[in-house]
């Protein structure tokens, strides 16, 4: 059983990239419609696993700026041209990346009932056009500019905690709710704070283009839908 009832919250902390954002089809689609230009089929899930490899390296740069690097990094294994042009229009065709069906109607919901926080492992400027896509609903944003750091360093947390103790707030008054375990789930958990887990992957196999966990942590919630989440709040708050 959830150790907190939702109504105890003060804040929702989220994770964008793939939990609000959809990454995994905004990518293959940015390859599939470079790819089509030379005639190419792109299998979805093949290119997302040579994504997962060629993201987490030591020569990684900040996301989605390394979309450049990591282009250049997978064409040859998709049969497309590795050429530096293509690579940063791959990085650009993130600011057209479409929220879940389900985003913009839940965040809308939550936000009348709690802060909501964006913890997001991309820069700044990308943020700025999810944020966008989802109608603005964030009480405040953390990015990797912003921390100097990426999820699942603790340091990116403590930064958020040391923001709402500005408002009189700690940890417990925040439930982290995000998709990746290796992320956001593991980590949340490992320091002490209450998580929801959005399996958005629930209906396909593996981890996609997220990196899989050392070991599976199971959530303090758990849902398949940001809309699932937002009607058990409103339940709740009946």
């Amino acid at each position: 059983m959830p150790a907190k009832p939702l109504t105890s919250f003060r804040y929702l902390s989220f994770d964008v990239v793939g939990t609000l954002i959809d990454f995994e089809a905004g990518l293959v689609a940015g390859l599939r419609e470079i790819a089509a230009e030379d005639g190419v089929d792109i299998d979805g899930e093949a290119a997302l696993t040579l994504y997962r490899t060629a993201r987490y390296t030591t020569d990684a740069l900040r996301f989605p700026d390394d979309l450049a690097r990591v282009y250049g990094a997978i064409a040859p294994a998709l049969g497309l041209r590795p050429d530096p042009a293509l690579g940063a229009r791959l990085r650009a065709s993130v600011a057209g990346w479409k929220p879940f069906a389900d985003s913009v109607a839940a965040m809308a919901q939550l936000r009348q009932h709690y802060r909501l926080i964006a913890m997001t492992n991309a820069q700044r400027w990308a943020f700025a056009h999810f944020d966008t896509a989802l109608d603005h609903p964030f009480h405040a944003a953390f990015t990797t500019d912003d921390t100097g750091t990426e999820k699942p360093d603790p340091a990116f947390f403590h930064q958020v905690f040391a923001f709402v103790e500005t408002e009189g707030a700690s940890r417990d008054d925040i439930l982290h709710v995000a998709q990746s375990q290796y992320h956001d789930i593991g980590i949340s958990r490992a320091l002490g704070m209450t998580n929801c887990w959005i399996e958005r992957r629930h209906a396909v196999p593996g981890y996609g283009g997220t990196i899989a966990p050392a070991e599976f942590t199971p959530p303090d919630y758990h849902f398949t839908s940001m809309a699932a989440l937002a009607d058990a709040v409103a339940m709740e708050f009946v």
